[in-house]
């Protein structure tokens, strides 16, 4: 599975303006308690997250790869959720 595609094709929803991915797994080889999974960092830009507590944009990204966490593909996700004004200016 392409997680890149994976988890940009959940994010779909948020109509986002910008997304960028990164793989950080090899930084994270034989850390311990990692049974699986990818360790990613994802910078999502949208007007959805306009007024919502920057604890909510996350839990709204958590929310939508929720399968990819619990099928344990996703190990650890670093997330930057802004909208484009936060973002660009």
């Amino acid at each position: 599975m392409d997680m890149r595609e994976a988890i940009e094709g959940r994010l779909k929803t948020l109509n986002p303006v910008f997304f960028d991915f990164q793989d950080d797994s090899h930084l994270h080889a034989g850390h311990s308690g990692n049974k699986g999974g990818g360790h990613y960092t994802v910078v999502v830009v949208s007007e959805a997250f306009g007024g919502v507590s920057r604890l909510n944009r996350q839990r709204t990204i958590k929310t939508l790869l929720h399968d990819l966490f619990s099928e344990g593909l996703i190990h650890a996700l670093s997330i930057k959720a802004a909208t484009p004004d936060e973002y660009f200016h």
